[in-house]
């Protein structure tokens, strides 16, 4: 069974300061820049891979919030126990009433643990590289009216019941959800740096010349134009994320309960 450190490089981190529970799909999986600005924020990263054996936490008491990142996988790939397992698990995250954010599987996963659909583009298209995504009105306070971010995916996400569709592409309209006040799901990777952006584009550069995806070239332009904006909108972002619950719009009973109905409850019944 997997071994490897449950804190961020073992070492450098203080066991007093709150942490964040990171869950990432491979090996070399990287919270990349919302480890980062957590990092920055004063929270220890709990990076857990159940892909490698490693178990998830029986509840959230030890942990002040929950990142699901993205995975080559499939969020239908029922084949795969881990998979399961973290579907399971996101109703307690929501359920504890502690920020949870799914990054596009830990969106998708999100989706299907509420019961939603997860399905390719019908016509077959990818977004892979930088797409502008466009704020709806119930997600004006989350995001900007256009926000160019990067894109890695073939499959998008239906509303769970209960879930706010908060931006949109051309072609996928769900690209942000909220369920209660702390639980978002975003299509897209606001972590990804300009290191692993390259890197992605590297190591699976056959997936360019799907339909839809952009050339390596044109990434990198885009990186330089957009990165600096995506920097500051995550941080503007994590502070809303991070807040406490009835601190917005919404009480704090009502944000947890609704994401209890949406998540918790399909997902014990399903």
């Amino acid at each position: 069974m997997y071994q490897a450190p449950l804190q961020e490089h073992g070492q450098g981190q203080n066991p007093s300061q709150p942490a964040i529970l990171m869950i990432v799909h491979q090996e070399s999986s990287d919270p990349g820049r919302i480890g980062e600005q957590l990092r920055a924020r004063g929270f220890r990263l709990d990076i857990r891979r159940p892909c490698l054996g490693q178990e998830l936490p029986a509840s959230m008491a030890d942990h002040a919030g929950c990142v699901i990142f993205g995975g080559p996988m499939s969020a239908n790939d029922d084949h795969l126990d881990f998979l399961r397992k973290e579907i399971d698990f996101i109703p307690r995250v929501v359920a504890s009433g502690k920020p949870y954010l799914g990054v596009c599987l830990g969106a998708q996963l999100l989706a299907r643990a509420g019961g939603a659909k997860v399905s390719p583009h019908p016509e077959g298209w990818h977004e892979i590289g930088y797409y502008p995504v466009k704020a709806l009105p119930a997600g004006r306070d989350y995001f900007p009216a256009v926000l160019n971010i990067f894109q890695w995916h073939g499959e998008g996400f239906d509303l769970p019941r209960g879930a706010v569709r908060l931006a949109s592409t051309g072609w996928f309209s769900n690209q942000a959800m909220r369920i209660g006040e702390k639980t978002f799901g975003v299509q897209f990777h606001p972590e990804v740096t300009g290191a692993m952006m390259q890197r992605w584009s590297r190591m699976a550069g056959h997936r360019l010349g799907l339909p839809g995806a952009q050339a390596r070239e044109t990434m990198r332009e885009a990186y330089e134009r957009y990165d600096a904006g995506i920097a500051a909108w995550l941080d503007g972002f994590l502070e809303k994320w991070l807040s406490p619950a009835g601190a917005g719009s919404e009480s704090a009973a009502t944000a947890q309960n609704g994401g209890e109905e949406a998540v918790g409850a399909v997902a014990g019944g399903r």
